[in-house]
């Protein structure tokens, strides 16, 4: 039997669409499920596929509205969300306050021991630094984002943010710049936890070519800025 995760995704009002269907859907092509539908896919190779099990989680069953594309329907609530191997944050507005109930849900799976990860996408590690689960934490955020923020004054020094990396990943925290690197992200993340053949299918599959942590193509945007 393939090895079963419990993967999360966090709906949060107005986030940035491709934060969530390009690393959910790249990491969803690593799948037993979808593996298993693709003609000329080894049975070998889907066999070391794990399947997952993805839970959409919001603070109320009624949809949430992205920045753009159709309304997306959430599948459980933070009071009702199953136990999570891995869960994906998108990025909504960096200052805007959180949903009610969402810190708490953030500082409850934060401190489960089953919990292995976050995967924060763009503005999403700014918006939860607001749990406090990112003090200390080394973390990558969008990059304009990052500096308007710190010359308004108002970036949190609670966090180490790195300005020159594409993605960097800080203990449970596994963090990428701004919206396309979370398919960085999320490849490095498979390349980490998913068998290599499984890996390189997806890879083809979706025809895409990940960038490294660095160098990063966009660290200019940050030349000069104290993030501390």
């Amino acid at each position: 039997m393939p090895e079963s995760l419990n993967m999360g995704f966090l709906y949060f009002p107005g986030f940035q669409w491709l934060d969530a269907v390009g690393p959910v859907d790249l990491l969803n092509n690593h799948s037993h499920q979808y593996l298993s539908q693709i003609d000329g896919v080894p049975k070998t190779v889907v066999d070391k596929a794990p399947s997952m099990n993805w839970h959409y989680i919001s603070s109320d069953l009624k949809p949430v509205q992205a920045s753009c594309g159709p309304p997306q329907q959430p599948s459980t609530t933070y009071k009702d969300c199953p136990p999570l191997d891995y869960i994906i944050v998108p990025g909504p507005h960096p200052t805007a306050p959180l949903p009610e109930g969402c810190i708490e849900f953030l500082q409850q799976r934060y401190a489960d021991p089953h919990l292995k990860a976050f995967l924060l996408v763009c503005t999403s590690s700014i918006a939860i630094s607001q749990a406090g689960i990112m003090d200390g934490h080394k973390a990558c955020s969008n990059k304009w984002v990052l500096r308007e923020l710190a010359k308004a004054g108002v970036l949190t020094n609670k966090v180490e943010w790195v300005g020159d990396r594409r993605w960097i990943v800080d203990g449970k925290i596994w963090s990428a710049a701004g919206i396309t690197a979370g398919m960085d992200l999320a490849v490095e993340f498979a390349k980490k936890h998913f068998d290599e053949e499984v890996v390189q299918t997806a890879l083809e599959l979706s025809e895409y070519t990940p960038l490294p942590d660095k160098p990063d193509a966009f660290a200019y945007i940050l030349e000069g800025v104290d993030l501390a």
